[in-house]
């Protein structure tokens, strides 16, 4: 079926029905080359969006873990101000206080007041750098909030140990007693 203008030009006489076969040939194949162009197109346009999301997860990895470095870093030099603040002097220390660290026996020199408050668990070892630091109870608590595999060693006082300040701790409760 033509349309009008073809027919109008084959009654004029301007084109013959060989160049209107032709003609009609030639959008005919471009309807269907324009079919398999838009489906390798759609195939290419698919790819790229495919590779638009996963650039677009990549990257979101990547910030998540620069984020979690920087937390990192930031949690380290909290750690690091609190310990510098808080740290006890070690000078005149004559007493070796041994401990372990990572399954390895280390050696900090402190005075007898200084291994009593460790003992006792008023004192807490932290690392800190190359060394080790004693800090006292509450900044501990604030370090451990942060991260507790910088504290090396941290007693407890025992239960059954009678306070300093306790009138009766010369005075202990025998096991036999009977109420």
């Amino acid at each position: 079926m033509r349309n009008s203008l073809q027919d109008q030009l084959l009654k004029a006489g301007l084109v013959d029905a060989k160049k209107i076969k032709e003609s009609n040939r030639a959008s005919d194949k471009q309807k269907k080359q324009a079919g398999r162009n838009a489906a390798e197109l759609d195939a290419q346009r698919r790819l790229a969006e495919q590779a638009l999301r996963d650039k677009a997860e990549a990257d979101r990895a990547l910030a998540q873990q620069q984020n979690a470095e920087l937390r990192q870093r930031e949690i380290a030099a909290q750690i690091a101000q609190l310990v510098r603040h808080y740290r006890q002097p070690r000078e005149g220390g004559d007493i070796a206080y041994n401990f372990a660290d990572h399954g390895i026996i280390k050696k900090l020199y402190v005075s007898a007041r200084l291994r009593d408050q460790l003992i006792r668990g008023q004192l807490v070892i932290v690392r800190a750098g190359n060394g080790y630091e004693l800090v006292p109870v509450a900044c501990a608590e604030r370090i451990r909030a942060r991260d507790g595999d910088v504290i090396v060693v941290w007693n407890t006082p025992a239960a059954d140990q009678p306070a300093e300040d306790d009138p009766y701790k010369d005075f202990p409760i025998p096991d036999d007693l009977m109420w």
